[in-house]
């Protein structure tokens, strides 16, 4: 799912922290300066509405919307053993997450708070990059509060609850996590707007589509885009081939496993509404921290002076 609207450009296509994933099975998050602009192509539906608090900041949920949580809650929990990371699983048992109906953010930032200092920010379904960046950098968690449509329970554009709070929030309470989004956040607040684009890339190819792991048979998931999509659950650890050259088309039934390389992540393009045909693999969580110490902005002036590789994908026609 995505924060805010993405440009036609697939190439400048921001993907970054959000809510039901698009991507994943076809959820993920993109955030895009163009937040006024409408895009054309997509087809007119209902937009999503974030609810507001009540005085006593809670938040009322129809049955109906309690009813999408719980099953989508339920799906996933027959897809995350033995493929999400072991951080993740002790993190998510940590937020003790309400199995009938959507948790109140209050619940969530006690859990963070007492862990990694962190807390939940309520938003609309769309904010600006800049907005986006501050909350990060002051380590704030964007959430928007309503959630998908069983009409759009395998795919959806939207950051919508349950993939901030499913797909993120648990390792939210891991250090090298917590850290790499407050860097990230800070990181962008001071970037240019194209900057921008190629660190747009750094996050999805992280905290939305990675994955953690040397060994395949040892492999697991920790990008929150993947975590809150049953179907990509699956596929992101369906035999993915081992390559660390350029992408190459792959099989939409195979993903790709591809070693990290700061600089190939940042000029790797992708599509935020379809299945990922590339993953990135950290050897485990603390390499994050690595990622943070190394000199990631010098990495991106780089990537924009020799350009993107060549898509993996389908590009959709302007």
């Amino acid at each position: 799912m995505e924060r805010l609207p993405h440009t036609n450009s697939v190439n400048k296509a921001i993907g970054a922290n959000s809510v039901a994933c698009k991507t994943l099975g076809t959820d993920a998050a993109s955030h895009d300066d163009s937040a006024d602009k409408k895009q054309d192509s997509m087809p007119k539906k209902q937009p999503y509405v974030s609810h507001q608090p009540d005085s006593h900041g809670h938040i009322h949920y129809s049955d109906d919307e309690n009813g999408m949580w719980q099953a989508l809650l339920e799906r996933q929990a027959e897809q995350i053993p033995n493929r999400a990371c072991p951080a993740y699983l002790d993190g998510l048992k940590k937020l003790n997450l309400p199995a009938t109906r959507i948790p109140q953010l209050h619940g969530i930032d006690e859990v963070l708070q007492a862990t990694t200092g962190w807390q939940t920010a309520a938003v609309p379904a769309l904010i600006s990059f800049g907005k986006f960046f501050k909350l990060l950098a002051n380590k704030s968690f964007p959430v928007a509060t309503f959630i998908r449509r069983f009409d759009d329970m395998d795919y959806i554009e939207e950051p919508d609850i349950f993939h901030e709070i499913v797909g993120h929030c648990p390792l939210l309470t891991h250090p090298a996590f917590a850290t790499f989004n407050e860097t990230y956040g800070k990181l962008g607040l001071n970037a240019t707007k194209e900057e921008r684009w190629f660190l747009a890339r750094l996050y999805w190819f992280t905290i939305e589509f990675g994955l953690v792991g040397q060994n395949q048979s040892s492999r697991r998931i920790y990008g929150g885009g993947i975590l809150s999509s049953p179907s990509e659950t699956v596929y992101a650890l369906n035999a993915g081939s081992e390559q660390q050259s350029e992408p190459q088309h792959q099989p939409q039934n195979q993903p790709e496993h591809r070693a990290f390389d700061l600089l190939d992540v940042l000029r790797t393009p992708y599509r935020i509404d379809h299945i990922q045909p590339i993953y990135y693999v950290i050897d485990d969580l603390d390499t994050l921290f690595d990622i943070v110490n190394s000199d990631i902005m010098g990495m991106v002036k780089q990537a924009m002076s020799l350009g993107l590789f060549e898509p993996s994908y389908a590009v959709k026609n302007a």
